[in-house]
């Protein structure tokens, strides 16, 4: 997977960012430019003119996020609006974009560990790579993300750490942090107690779940367009998949999810609960192992594509958020492709 270190300022992190992935990124918005007039029937110009809808929302309260964007765009060759709707991607779907993941954390004693699988569609995988970031005033960044987009899934260097699952349901509020940039704040906050706040003051445009953690505990927000609630950490975990966990405000409607989103959820949980019976503390390799499980296969926690789906496993994340490093196999975590460790 490709390596990019950042630093200096929001435009210059991004203009590295854009510069060294200039392949990637262009794959990525090959990708979505196909995957929008596929599933939506959404051309490119479309997409992008969603995206602009973001914009007073980027220039009044998030500059810095539009200031590295358009590095990005500026550093690979690419518009300013082509880069933005690659990071407002789940919203330009309206709530609907199907990334399939588990994700949980665990914490007991002196052991905090978060986890996830990130499924996604299996030509996005080579578009993936390792973003280090090194920003002034705030924390340094080790994380995985589709390359154009600022933030996605990692930790930092106070021990913050970042997952996310999809929801389908819909609904969109341009007034609202978009999902990926949500993600990115999190990253940038010194403490789980400052992500939280930051995040249930702005609010997410779309339905999805991010679980916040530090080396005090996790946190769940669980997302629609008009709500943010909060699963607390209940008998050592938190854990999700891609469904709803608990009711939301009148007029949230979850859309279809994926079908084994249900099993995902019930199995995370007989495997933690096996891994740590009778007192046992959950380690860094029990964690990549239960990210190995293939029960409900094709549709599982180390999920595979089908004749029904393109999606699989594109790499797993175990964070020790004690020592602040993080284990990642890129690719299915039992077929993987490369294996590495991330330390912001």
């Amino acid at each position: 997977m490709l390596e990019v270190h950042c630093s200096g300022t929001p435009y210059e992190i991004g203009h590295r960012h854009g510069s060294i992935a200039k392949e990637q990124v262009a794959g990525s918005l090959k990708f979505y430019q196909a995957y929008f007039l596929l599933k939506s029937q959404m051309d490119w110009a479309t997409a992008k003119a969603h995206a602009a809808k973001f914009l007073p929302l980027l220039q009044k309260d998030w500059p810095h996020y539009e200031e590295e964007i358009r590095g990005i765009a500026d550093g690979c060759g690419h518009t300013f609006e082509d880069i933005l709707a690659l990071n407002v991607r789940t919203e330009i779907s309206m709530g609907l974009m199907a990334d399939g993941c588990t994700a949980f954390y665990w914490h007991q004693g002196d052991v905090s560990i978060a986890a996830q699988n990130w499924d996604w569609e299996r030509e996005q995988r080579e578009n993936l790579i390792t973003l280090y970031i090194q920003q002034n005033g705030r924390p340094n960044i080790s994380q995985i993300t589709e390359a154009g987009i600022i933030g996605k899934i990692g930790l930092n260097s106070t021990g913050v750490s970042v997952t996310l699952n999809a929801i389908r349901a819909r609904g969109v509020d341009y007034n609202r942090l978009p999902t990926h940039m949500a993600l990115r704040a999190v990253l940038d906050s010194s403490s789980r107690e400052e992500a939280i706040c930051i995040l249930d003051k702005s609010g997410l445009a779309a339905s999805c779940h991010i679980l916040v953690s530090d080396q005090t505990g996790g946190t769940g927000l669980e997302c629609s367009s008009v709500d943010v609630k909060h699963l607390e950490l209940r008998e050592c975990k938190v854990t999700h998949t891609n469904h709803f966990y608990v009711p939301h405000e009148k007029g949230v409607k979850e859309a279809v999810f994926l079908e084994d989103s249900l099993y995902r959820a019930r199995r995370i949980n007989e495997l933690l609960e096996s891994t740590t019976e009778e007192g046992k503390s959950l380690t860094v390799l029990a964690a990549e192992h239960i990210l190995e499980d293939e029960g409900n296969f094709p549709g599982a926690i180390n999920r595979a594509s089908s004749d029904t789906s393109g999606a699989e496993t594109l790499f797993s994340i175990v964070m020790d958020l004690e020592s602040k490093t993080a284990r990642v196999r890129w690719g299915r975590p039992t077929e993987a492709i490369e294996a590495f460790v991330l330390r912001p």
